[in-house]
């Protein structure tokens, strides 16, 4: 499997201009904490965890849908929001994840690789620089 270099990524991410101002960053735990945590760096606003999960660490399928894992535990009504995933396959996280956030002001998706309203790549899949 093909792997980006951290430093390429980084430029990436480095590079992606975003037209609106967020003022919350949500992470799909566990695959898009790194991500979340590098965007955090540049734009420095309130970072927030959603626990859903639909796959295996071998990208596998564990449910037939996606899954909350533990309940929301965070203010987002009004807020405007970039929900951030490392993985886009099929979008039903990220769906699941902006039905969730109902009630904020504007909910927008960051993805590292796949179809978000934000990504750095849209590939065939590749090791992230920072698996271990």
């Amino acid at each position: 499997m093909q792997t980006k270099t951290f430093n390429e990524a980084l430029e990436k991410f480095k590079a992606i201009a975003f037209a609106e101002k967020f003022d919350m960053l949500v992470a799909i735990a566990n695959g898009g904490v790194i991500p979340a945590a590098i965007l955090n760096q540049r734009l420095d606003v309130e970072l927030r965890l959603l626990r859903i999960n639909l796959r295996d660490s071998c990208q596998r399928p564990k449910f037939d849908a996606p899954k909350l894992l533990s309940p929301v535990d965070f203010e987002f009504k009004g807020r405007t929001i970039l929900v951030v995933d490392d993985r886009v396959k099929t979008g039903a996280t990220l769906k699941l994840a902006t039905t969730l956030l109902q009630g904020a002001a504007l909910v927008k998706t960051f993805a590292v690789n796949g179809t978000a309203d934000y990504a750095l790549y849209d590939e065939a899949c590749f090791k992230f620089p920072w698996i271990i």
